[in-house]
């Protein structure tokens, strides 16, 4: 449909005539995300034209009609200035039930969701994903909506989340996460003035049926019951992403500690949960991992500390069904061979410190992932159980990722070199010790209980025989210099030393030494012999 067409007929038509029109250029455009470049001018005087309409008294149809145009317009980023003002903010905020401007929140007089009609909880929709595409797409609209404080009737709204109609809760949510993610001042307000933490906390505990048998403790999902439902788990994906935001910095006030373990006995009962597919529950689990990295590390005790439900003796009587959760969520992320950045370090940053403050949670993962060695035949990198998939990694192109999963076992091995040595062999392990200035051996600095695993009979009796760089026990190699004269081994050890000093002079390659604290040095430095680079090149 033309545009001049549209724009002429809207400036005279009449209300029904306005419906009719714009219907028509809805379907019309429904599926289109990329615009001619050469209407903008047009289009923005479209949006204009329907900011009109919506200011006056129009039917509840008649506005959803136009914010359904309004919408899609939102789409392209260049023409949002008329609505990118705090006129055009207040009007898709007031369409949307939020309250906001002249007064604030204290004043909203908007009937509550539970009196909407069917017509009126589609405009609201329709005006909250206008102001999601809105916000999203004009940095000048983030401004407006902090300076109106849009999230500040947003977190008002919330106290009536248990009357929300499913999209109506979707998509209030999704302005909650855009807002926090944006506007890092709007987070920081939300979380301090507003209470947002609290009230997503409240939401997303409505929203997965949480019943608390004990403090910080829920009740175990029943097995029988059906999966969680796909709207239930949209609104909880959505209060997962913007509790995230708010959590980048926790405080560490007493109230807040408190907040944060109730946040963790929730995602501990988001774990257990099963949706209706396997990729949605993957990404609920995925989004309850990145939220728990953002929790005082403290906190966690309460992913393990279940008194009702009881666990296991030889853990001090913790319930460790979360942690396997997480590594069964960890190997599924290595397995899947991609994207380790985003989707595995979470977790294995997450198992890392929850190891190193937690005893019985590292005593568990090092008996699932590093178990006694009895085979060592095979070289640690090599084979499919945990411990071979996460030494792999330690030699990952990716710098985040292998020092990542490194740093998770040397946790697991309570920080010492020689245990880290025995599971993983030298060569693994060397870019750990050169970045930890550990190459002398020793210890990392958390200091870790006294109790040390016994070592099977199997590596007991095969340990004189382990190759310490690859970490097993290799076969025989025959001796190329078995038969050689003693001038021929002198030659070939003059040959390849006048090598080395070529490459050396050339600065190819730098002889590296250990200095007695670990750290790397320069050779000459660590052997107290001064650099000298004069001399002859020659072979």
């Amino acid at each position: 449909m033309d545009l001049k067409h549209v724009l002429s007929k809207l400036e005279s038509a009449n209300e029904e005539d306005i419906e009719t029109l714009l219907q028509q250029f809805n379907r019309e455009n429904s599926r289109i995300f990329i615009f001619e470049k050469n209407e903008e001018t047009l289009r923005s005087k479209l949006c204009q034209s329907v900011l009109t309409v919506l200011q006056g008294q129009v039917q509840p149809r008649c506005r959803r009609t136009c914010l359904e145009t309004l919408r899609i317009m939102s789409r392209d980023k260049r023409v949002l200035a008329p609505v990118a003002t705090r006129e055009g903010v207040l009007v898709l905020a007031r369409l949307a039930g939020l309250p906001v401007g002249h007064g604030g929140a204290d004043n909203h007089n908007s009937p509550p969701p539970a009196a909407w009609s069917e017509e009126e909880q589609k405009v609201v929709v329709e005006a909250l994903k206008c102001l999601c595409n809105v916000v999203y797409n004009s940095p000048e609209a983030q401004q407006v909506s902090a300076d109106v404080q849009l999230a500040h009737g947003l977190c008002a709204s919330l106290s009536g989340a248990r009357a929300w109609p499913h999209e109506v809760g979707l998509f209030t949510l999704r302005l909650a996460f855009l807002l926090s993610a944006l506007r890092s001042d709007v987070r920081g307000v939300m979380r301090r003035e507003w209470h947002a933490v609290r009230l997503l906390a409240e939401v997303l505990e409505h929203t997965l049926d949480v019943r608390w048998v004990g403090p910080y403790e829920a009740a175990r999902p029943d097995p029988s019951a059906p999966p969680l439902p796909a709207d239930s788990n949209e609104r909880a994906m959505e209060t997962l992403k913007a509790l995230f935001n708010l959590t980048l910095s926790p405080t560490a006030g007493e109230e807040d500690q408190h907040q944060f373990r109730l946040i963790a006995a929730i995602l501990r009962h988001l774990l257990m949960l099963k949706t209706e597919t396997e990729e949605k529950t993957e990404e609920a689990h995925s989004h309850a991992v990145n939220l728990l990295t953002n929790l005082p590390v403290p906190c966690l005790d309460v992913l393990i500390h279940l008194p009702v439900q009881g666990g296991q003796e030889k853990y001090g009587g913790e319930n460790m069904e979360a942690v396997q959760k997480l590594l069964d969520f960890m190997e599924r992320r290595i397995d899947k061979g991609s994207n380790y950045k985003e989707g595995l370090t979470p977790v294995l940053s997450l198992l890392t410190e929850g190891s190193r403050c937690h005893r019985e949670i590292r005593r568990y993962i090092k008996a699932q992932v590093l178990p006694p060695l009895k085979d060592v035949k095979i070289r640690p990198e090599v084979g499919s159980t945990l411990r071979n998939k996460l030494v792999r990694l330690m030699t990952h192109v990716d710098m985040g990722v292998k020092q990542t999963a490194a740093e998770f076992l040397f946790v697991l091995c309570k920080e010492s070199v020689d245990n880290l040595l025995k599971y993983t062999g030298y060569g693994n392990a060397a870019g750990l010790l050169v970045a930890r200035g550990l190459l002398a051996g020793g210890r990392g600095e958390t200091q870790y209980s006294e109790d040390e695993d016994s070592d099977t009979e199997e590596y007991k009796s095969a340990k004189p025989f382990i190759n310490p760089i690859t970490g097993h026990v290799q076969e025989p190699m025959p001796n190329p210099m078995e038969e050689m004269t003693e001038e021929q081994k002198e030659y070939e050890a003059e040959k390849l030393a006048n090598m080395f000093d070529k490459l050396s002079r050339q600065n190819v390659i730098r002889p590296m030494g250990v200095r007695p604290d670990g750290t790397l040095a320069p050779l000459e430095e660590t052997l107290g012999v001064p650099e000298d680079r004069s001399g002859s090149d020659s072979d």
